[in-house]
């Protein structure tokens, strides 16, 4: 029978991957029969990296990453965690001296047959056949036969209370029950599984027979239930050489990775998924009382997130979830019943704090070690080195960082991080911190992935180094490029990564795609990117003289092409043409300060062009109303001319739809836009004129231009122009509207002209009795010698630091 030895058949612990309580069983049968040799489910060309589990530097969650050596991309994982069966049982095997081995199909086969699915193969043809070529889940038939609805909650009723709840005497009767039940699935559904499934275990019973001629039957193979049935029939070896003959086949080479939890969560990788690793890793490392010390994880987690957790809390918490249990009819509390009593009495009802514990504790965010003398490609080796020289450890959870350019380290730092987003490694992605790009501050995040290692191994064709290796790929993507965005784009990651040698081949690029590149556009969109680039000389050290000339040559070129490329447009390529031209005049301001040579003149023509843009019928609204708005911000439009230009523009002989296009391009999008209008009436007026004589047949369509204008601005801004307008237009001058002073000047809006003492007096004895003063006194007092009053007090309050809570509030006054 499976799971007990037997004179002519080994002993087949069938399990479910990382499945706690199959871990711990496996562990009691290894125990008990003490088998010669032990063989696990996995690809055999690992054999060879199986010792460096026992290493002391290995820490579970780790994985097998093998990969394609002609195409590191093609690659698949088997994870394991400390709680997977086939952990327990290596780690056993090399404790105790017993040989190991893998039995799946070859990582060789597996690879090829992936690709072969990639493209139509024939194992793809069979999961399209229909509904039954749907691989079969064994255990949610077993759970649906015995009246679960959740084939989890079943698994855990079954299986992983076992340890806490007694458990039954003999270590072997687990896995014959299981092999039963996995028969009568097999005999009732078929293969059911996987299509792949039947080419793997003719693999496995051909490794099992070698086995057995050399260990004899004291052989123990660690596998997952649902093949223990196959592994159990009968058949020749010819028939399952017959299986195996003519499978594709490439090179593969195998290392350890250091692997997840969340991305044991994930449904994928070796096995199925789990929801709960972080519950599961708790079951299986807690000696007694599980859900006590569960509680007691979750309470702490809590409190360090400032939430008032007391030990009653975790007493009535256990107790509730044993209830549930009782209730339920379940032989122990779940993770469901946990759950249910974590958010009634430790969250108050709330799923917020709840979703913080099954990110950190039923997920959890472990990220396992593997040993330093694991195989790897020598670009992952030197990463390594880089990593840790710079003390930049890979962590699974997200985490930002602050550098500052000017040391050393952190300029590494900066370097190497972007170096591997060139070479498509993105361990981490610049953010927007306390400075910005060009200056000496950079702010990322980091967040490191199992799959990085792949992108690694796929870089490594570029070199053995990430300096080589960033330097081919950006020599190859320069060549390769075919808009004059991408390289400029380019030349900007090339300084930021401080690529010295890349650098000349993707300037002599860069000028050659500019000079026969004569779309406006193109030359747009490259602009700003050089000139951001050219701060980095400052910044990095970098000799950026030769981009400085191509950026200013590209300059010229704009302001001579813009004008007459801004005519003509529909309202999609004004759009983008005035997205176009904010970046040219950002760009432009920049460059003036990197190229102070051609500084004076090239702001020059610059404002002569939006000049034109700005005067000109024939540009669009959007773009005409942008262009005055950047030279008035400039000081190079006064406010008379301004407003002369709004008149223009919002006369009634302009289409309604225009002339809200050109308030969009005025007062939209830029910074301080409303603020513009604030503080400016004679432009709020005109806008206010003009849309209270908006005919009505056409007032729907500027309508949603106009709320998308205006709902960018800040809630207080908007409130503030609500009030302007409903005051009405201002007198002449805005007397009306600001008061006059006693002499003769102007006070803010909604400030009276003098002080009003009596309005004044009026709040003393209120601000007397929250202060505790004394009440008795002359309550008459002008409001200048109450301000003193308080003064006075709060410096008494201050010098009696030494007081109680027993003392009334007034006892310092």
């Amino acid at each position: 029978m499976t799971g007990t030895p037997r004179p002519g058949g080994p002993l087949l612990l069938g399990v479910r991957h990382h499945g706690p309580g199959s871990a711990r069983a496996v562990g009691a049968a290894l125990d008990a029969a003490r088998p010669r040799a032990v063989l696990i489910e996995g690809p055999p060309e690992g054999d060879a990296l199986l010792p460096l589990a026992a290493d002391e530097q290995m820490r579970p969650p780790v994985a097998l990453l093998a990969h394609a050596v002609d195409d590191p991309g093609r690659a698949a994982f088997w994870p394991l965690a400390e709680f997977s069966p086939e952990w327990v049982a290596i780690r056993w095997a090399l404790a105790h001296g017993v040989p190991v081995r893998f039995i799946d199909l070859p990582a060789a086969h597996s690879l090829a047959m992936t690709e072969e699915e990639e493209h139509g193969g024939p194992t793809e043809q069979a999961e399209d056949a229909g509904p039954a070529a749907v691989p079969l889940d064994p255990v949610r038939v077993l759970a649906e036969t015995a009246g679960y609805d959740d084939p989890e909650r079943w698994w855990e009723d079954v299986v992983e209370h076992r340890a806490h709840d007694g458990g039954p005497g003999d270590p072997l009767a687990p896995f014959a029950a299981l092999g039963e039940a996995m028969t009568a699935l097999r005999e009732v559904y078929g293969d059911g599984g996987h299509p792949r499934d039947g080419v793997r275990e003719a693999y496995m019973r051909i490794q099992l027979r070698a086995a057995r001629k050399e260990f004899g039957d004291g052989v123990a193979v660690v596998c997952g239930a649902w093949h223990v049935p196959a592994l159990e029939a009968r058949t020749t070896l010819a028939a399952d050489r017959a299986l195996l003959k003519g499978l594709p086949k490439v090179k593969a080479e195998l290392t350890w990775v250091p692997w997840t939890h969340h991305r044991l969560a994930r449904h994928s990788g070796y096995g199925a998924g789990i929801d709960s690793p972080g519950w599961y890793a708790h079951l299986f490392a807690a000696p007694d009382r599980p859900i006590e010390r569960w509680m007691t994880k979750v309470a702490g987690l809590l409190r360090d997130e400032d939430r008032f957790v007391s030990s009653a809390h975790v007493i009535e918490a256990v107790r509730l979830a044993e209830t549930l249990a009782a209730m339920r009819g379940r032989p122990l509390a779940g993770l469901s019943e946990t759950t249910d009593a974590v958010r009634a009495v430790m969250c108050e009802g709330s799923d917020m704090p709840l979703a913080l514990v099954r990110d950190r504790l039923i997920v959890g965010g472990a990220l396992g070690e593997v040993p330093d003398t694991a195989p790897a490609v020598p670009l992952q080796r030197d990463l390594t080195r880089q990593q840790r020289t710079l003390r930049l450890k890979p962590e699974a959870a997200e985490r930002e960082m602050e550098l500052d350019l000017r040391k050393d380290t952190d300029a590494a730092r900066s370097r190497l991080l972007h170096r591997l987003r060139l070479l498509g490694v993105g361990w981490g992605e610049p953010t927007e911190g306390r400075g910005s790009t060009g200056t000496f501050r950079e702010s990322w995040r980091l967040h490191w992935e199992p799959e990085l290692y792949v992108r690694v191994a796929e870089a490594g064709v570029w070199g053995t180094t990430v300096l080589s290796a960033a330097t081919a790929r950006a020599e190859s993507d320069a060549l390769a490029a075919t808009a004059l965005a991408e390289v400029t784009a380019l030349a900007e990651r090339c300084l930021l990564a401080e690529l010295p040698d890349a650098l000349p081949v993707v300037m002599r690029v860069l000028a050659d795609r500019a000079a026969l590149d004569t779309d406006v556009g193109h030359l747009a969109d490259a602009l700003p990117s050089l000139a951001r680039t050219l701060r980095y000389g400052d910044v990095r050290s970098t000799d950026t003289a030769a981009l400085g000339e191509v950026a200013a040559g590209l300059a010229e070129r704009i302001c001579v092409g813009l004008p007459p490329a801004c005519t003509g447009l529909d309202a999609d390529g004004a759009a983008e043409l005035r997205r176009r031209v904010d970046g040219v005049h950002t760009a432009i301001g920049l460059l003036a300060g990197a190229v102070p040579a051609n500084a004076d003149g090239l702001r020059e023509r610059w404002r002569a062009a939006l000049h034109k843009l700005a005067t000109r019928d024939s540009v669009a609204g959007v773009i005409r109303g942008r262009a005055a708005r950047l030279l008035l911000d400039d000081g190079h439009l006064a406010q008379d001319d301004a407003a002369r230009l709004m008149s223009l523009a919002l006369s009634p002989g302009t289409p309604p739809a225009d002339a809200a296009a050109w308030i969009e391009g005025f007062v939209g999008g830029a910074a301080g836009g409303g603020m513009l209008l604030v503080h400016d009436e004679r432009l709020l007026a005109l806008v206010d004129a003009w849309l209270t004589g908006v005919p009505t047949d056409t007032f729907t369509d500027v309508l949603p231009l106009l709320r998308r204008t205006f709902s960018a601005y800040e809630s207080g801004v908007r409130r503030t122009l609500g009030e302007l307008v409903r005051r009405g237009p201002a007198a002449a001058g805005g007397a009306a509207r600001t008061g006059t002073a006693p002499g003769g000047g102007t006070t803010a809006p909604g400030f009276g002209p003098v002080l009003d003492g009596p309005r004044a007096d009026a709040v003393v004895p209120v601000l007397r009795l929250l202060l505790g003063l004394d009440t008795h006194t002359d309550t008459h007092t002008d409001a200048y010698s109450a301000a003193d009053s308080i003064t006075e007090a709060g410096a008494a309050r201050s010098a009696a630091g030494h007081q109680t809570t027993d003392e009334p509030l007034g006892a310092t006054g």
